[in-house]
């Protein structure tokens, strides 16, 4: 399942959820520090790892 990065609105607090597609396209996260339903979604980093094949 993928994991999701937001920052509270209200509180500033960052937090990570993993989600699956489905719950993520309800979009009722809520923030774990204070409840408030106003949470952004920040841009997260990732790692690939590929092989080349020759």
């Amino acid at each position: 399942m993928p994991v999701y990065d937001f920052r509270c609105a209200k509180c500033s607090k960052k937090f990570s959820v993993t989600l699956t597609i489905a719950e993520y396209e309800k979009k009722k996260i809520k923030c774990p520090k204070c409840g408030s339903r106003k949470v952004e979604q920040q841009v997260a980093a990732f790692y690939a790892v590929t092989s080349k094949k020759s």
